[in-house]
């Protein structure tokens, strides 16, 4: 490994850590997009957005005219995302699923292109802050279904209700 290089390196290790992590809630809930797909999803965004940053000072000459925008690549990831996305929604009768699935392949995306770039902070902390929040409310819905289901004559039965 070139130590020159250990940064990129060190992107793409993050970014794939962060896509298993996002996976791992999938997986967990036994949906069909999990850990590997949106570690592939993190790392192939860092990837080419890393390949996307260097080349754009590799290749781009300004002096000679050569110019490149090191943000193109990234352009048509969110487009390559949102295809990925759609390809998990299906719908079964009225009932729509998949929609949360397409969500965190995109949010997963977005990390490997924030990772790629080199925001390591930020990206934690949206990871960080969306895991928190997608478990509180997670628990929060619960609680107000559980409620919901209980009766509101405290002489009925209540034996699941407190």
């Amino acid at each position: 490994m070139d130590l020159g290089n250990l940064e990129i390196y060190l992107r793409l290790l993050a970014s794939a850590l962060v896509g298993l992590f996002i996976g791992w809630d999938r997986s967990h809930k036994n949906k069909p997009a999990g850990l590997k797909t949106y570690m592939y999803v993190s790392v192939a965004c860092a990837l080419i957005t890393i390949v996307s940053i260097y080349s754009a000072h590799v290749y781009g000459h300004p002096n000679n005219g050569t110019m490149m925008d090191p943000m193109r690549l990234a352009a048509q990831i969110v487009s390559g995302l949102g295809f990925l996305g759609a390809g998990v929604i299906l719908k079964e009768g009225q009932q729509i699923k998949g929609l949360t699935s397409a969500a965190m392949i995109f949010f997963a995306g977005g990390a490997g292109i924030g990772i790629g770039a080199g925001f390591y902070a930020p990206v934690s902390f949206a990871v960080l802050i969306t895991f928190v929040l997608a478990r509180w409310s997670q628990s929060f819905k619960e609680k107000l279904d559980h409620r919901r289901n209980c009766p509101a004559d405290p002489t009925e039965n209540q034996d699941d209700c407190s």
